[in-house]
């Protein structure tokens, strides 16, 4: 008769597997997993259907990593109890490994729900984590409990990718980190020889630390797996909308950004498996902070983190495709676009015999996003356009933003061509019943654009021909492509952009165009065309660091804002770039300053920025367009500010 399997051979044979995963080879991947019933097997076929969903944001592979993440939910908490009766066969209490993996499944079931972008989603997120972690309002959730246990005497002992083999970056002052340093374990540890590994005295080096390092792969799985769930933990509750993390009180949840990270980062060090989930997530947090902020205290740090997380995973798995992508994300982040593109198209190569579609679509749409933010319209256009036939995430995305490629290009017909073929796309896409954020922005300003060409009297089958600014251009507000641009692309924009009627004449700038041919009609004879022109050109001129400029259009298009027929976005998202410029000018001043002048100059600036982020979030309504993603928005600056006035001093 064959023995059963030990914890230990298991983890093994599932690691296998997400090797494979890791290194495109998502076939492979699947058949590991599928070899074994156990939990960490169970799991792992969890995550391939959660990572093919979120990547490709296939909606329909939910209910198979629901299936699979609830069944090694059932299974690790069946093992963990069977566990606590057996003699531990590590120096952790017997049965933990299990209750680490039973926090994975229940994390990423609840990430199943927020990948919606939808409030609906995000509360259902908040419902499954509150079911499935607490016993009772009482008592502590499954993972932090898991953390105290691990790490009583809290993180600062470990390395993190950026610092090793020093010890990570402290958590936030009155924050958890100062309670979990002060507490005790809220289980007991096995006594003997072995408790002393434990023990708060400064003679004994901290657990998992490098001269008291973890006994075989299942410590090594405590170590990494509590650090990564924790971390995942805290930074899901942060990144929520502000109107949904209101709610998470109710719930009974504390969160803290920063041991978060922390958390985060020191299980990226390590060699577990888990440690490449906290690197993807650590650089897609990086990477979104970079990209969605506007603002960042301290990029230098942010961008060097990032880099070294890349680099340790990427050395370990080099032909995967979402390594490949985040090294070209740190490329356009850091402007140089060109080795962004040249990346991107290395890894998107036929003759790469590995594949995981989904991951290897989002190579083509960083190009895509990469491409626009340079002008290459005509490339923009056939990359969006070949992402539909790569996954089915809103097609009526694609197609907009394509059509918006060639309206730029001056090619009307091909623009018209496949703004006709959106509405049968709105149709049959719809996420939970209700339409999608960008496709309800998308069905709004087809109307709009329709209306504007039957006033016009024009023929309502051309209604491109009423269309001024490119629709490529003003979705793409939303991902901020213009904040990252070269100068070259920034002073292009503004040429365009000024010279549509009715000329600029009360802002000055050198790079708008002056003399502007009369036109019997307006270009732009809306409301919203001139708010919208005046956030683009202030969000480029602000690019060029051209900053009295960049107010005054913005300015503009805050006090446009309450006169908007359908463009209700305006106003936020204008007084959001608003607070970017300010901590933007204000770095700028603050070099030519004496220390007191710049603390004086920068405590007035951080109110005020504040105080544009509350304005911000109150023109935010769950009616806005696209609010949660404005709303998230706000939520990261809100805390690079806070961490400028902690690098102040303030």
């Amino acid at each position: 008769m064959a023995s059963t399997p030990s914890a230990e051979d298991l983890l093994r044979s599932a690691t296998q597997g997400f090797d494979h995963l890791f290194a495109n080879d998502i076939d492979a991947a699947k058949k590991a997993f599928e070899s074994e019933g156990a939990p960490f097997h169970l799991l792992g076929l969890g995550v391939v259907a959660f990572l093919q969903a979120a990547l490709g944001m296939e909606t329909g592979l939910m209910e198979e990593a629901t299936r699979c993440l609830t069944a090694s939910e059932v299974g690790a908490k069946k093992q963990a109890r069977a566990a606590k009766s057996l003699p531990s066969i590590h120096r952790f209490d017997a049965g933990i490994e299990w209750e680490v993996m039973h926090a994975d499944a229940v994390v990423l079931l609840g990430l199943t729900h927020a990948l919606s972008e939808s409030y609906r989603g995000y509360l259902q997120c908040l419902y499954e984590l509150n079911r499935r972690l607490f016993m009772h309002r009482t008592y502590p959730s499954t993972i932090t409990r898991l953390f105290k246990t691990v790490y009583p005497n809290g993180l600062q002992f470990y390395a993190t990718p950026a610092t090793t083999p020093l010890p990570s970056r402290k958590g936030s002052d009155g924050s958890l980190h100062s309670s979990v340093i002060q507490s005790k374990p809220a289980t007991t540890l096995k006594s003997g020889f072995f408790s002393r590994w434990f023990a708060p005295s400064t003679s004994v080096a901290a657990p998992g630390t490098i001269t008291n390092p973890p006994s075989g792969p299942v410590e090594e799985l405590v170590l990494s797996g509590t650090a990564f769930g924790y971390g995942l933990f805290n930074l899901v509750l942060f990144l929520l909308p502000a109107k949904i993390r209101n709610v998470v009180g109710f719930f009974g949840f504390n969160y803290d950004r920063m041991l978060a990270l922390q958390a985060l980062a020191v299980a990226a060090a390590r060699n577990d498996i888990h440690s490449v989930f906290a690197g993807l997530v650590l650089m897609t947090y990086h990477g979104v902070v970079l990209l969605l902020s506007g603002y960042q205290a301290d990029e230098a740090h942010i961008i060097k983190q990032y880099k070294a997380i890349v680099s340790r995973v990427d050395g370990r798995y080099p032909d995967g495709s979402l390594w490949i992508l985040n090294k070209a994300k740190i490329q356009r982040m850091t402007y140089d676009t060109e080795g962004a593109i040249a990346t991107l198209r290395d890894g998107l190569k036929p003759e790469r015999k590995k594949s995981f579609p989904q991951a290897d679509t989002l190579l083509t749409f960083e190009l895509a996003w990469t491409l626009l933010s340079h002008r290459r319209y005509e490339e923009t256009a056939e990359q969006f356009l070949d992402i539909t036939r790569l996954n089915s995430w809103s097609h009526a995305t694609y197609y907009f933003i394509a059509a918006g490629c060639y309206f730029s290009l001056k090619d009307h017909d091909r623009a018209q061509n496949l703004l006709d073929k959106i509405p049968d796309q709105l149709d049959k896409r719809k996420l939970s019943g209700r339409d999608m954020p960008t496709e309800t922005f998308i069905k709004k300003k087809l109307a709009f654009y329709k209306r504007k060409q039957t006033r016009l009297r024009g023929d309502e089958n051309r209604f491109v021909e009423a269309i001024k600014i490119s629709p490529a251009e003003e979705i793409a507000i939303f991902w901020n492509t213009h904040a990252r641009i070269e100068s070259s692309v920034a002073i292009a924009h503004i040429q365009e952009w000024s010279s549509l009627t009715p000329v600029i004449t009360d802002i000055e700038s050198k790079y708008l165009v002056k003399q502007v041919p009369k036109t019997e009609t307006d270009d732009l004879d809306t409301v919203d065309e001139l708010a919208i022109r005046s956030l683009l050109l202030g969000i480029v001129h602000r690019t060029l660091a051209e900053y009295a400029a960049a107010r005054a259009f913005l300015l503009d298009a805050l006090k446009r804002a309450p006169a908007v027929e359908i463009s209700t976005w305006v106003g936020g998202v204008s007084a959001f770039e608003l607070a970017v410029l300010d901590l933007k000018e204000a770095d700028v001043k603050a070099a030519d300053m004496k220390p007191e002048e710049a603390m004086t100059m920068w405590e007035g600036v951080l109110a005020g920025a504040s105080e544009k982020l509350d304005q911000a979030y109150t023109m935010s309504t769950k009616q806005t367009d696209l609010s949660s993603r404005l709303d998230s928005r706000i939520v990261m600056l809100r805390d690079e500010i806070s961490d400028k006035r902690g690098l102040l001093g303030l």
